[in-house]
């Protein structure tokens, strides 16, 4: 309940404010399965990431933002690419990495309902639209020009 509260107010803020944000997102990838989670406070599942603090790399990020949502510890990571998308009051751009080298070492924080792998070519239903388009496009040789809006 605690991080529904937060999000909705977090909506509130980017209507008055329109921010533009930075972020990242991990695709967590062994033996042809995907690692995804599912937020306590948003419906669907979702690549492990979000947003850079303040000083902090993109090497950094992504490898916090695993940890903290995983448990997970990240050796070798390569770039896959940036996106930007422009709905919902903001302006995102999010660099997305590819590491197949990682290992499950602890729990993730309160903000994480679910960690669950998943087939490559048997993603769930509810899964956010631009995470499946991009985990798809990889799937099929990383095609850029399906994406869309991320």
């Amino acid at each position: 309940m605690y991080f529904k509260a937060l999000y909705f107010f977090y909506k509130i803020y980017c209507f008055i404010f329109r921010p533009i944000r930075f972020g990242v997102r991990i695709l967590m990838l062994q033996d042809e399965k995907v690692w995804l989670i599912r937020h306590t406070y948003l419906p669907g599942w979702f690549m492990p990431g979000g947003g850079l603090k303040k000083w902090e790399t993109l090497d950094q990020a992504v490898r916090r933002e695993a940890r903290e949502e995983t448990g997970a510890e990240m050796g070798e990571i390569s770039l896959i690419g940036t996106f930007s998308s422009f709905i919902q009051w903001k302006t995102d751009h999010t660099t997305v990495f590819l590491c197949r080298d990682f290992k499950i070492v602890g729990k993730s924080d309160g903000e994480i309902a679910e960690i669950r792998q998943f087939a490559l070519d048997a993603l769930p239903e509810n899964m956010f639209p631009s995470h499946r388009r991009l985990l798809e496009a990889f799937r099929n040789g990383m095609d850029r020009s399906n994406f869309g809006e991320w």
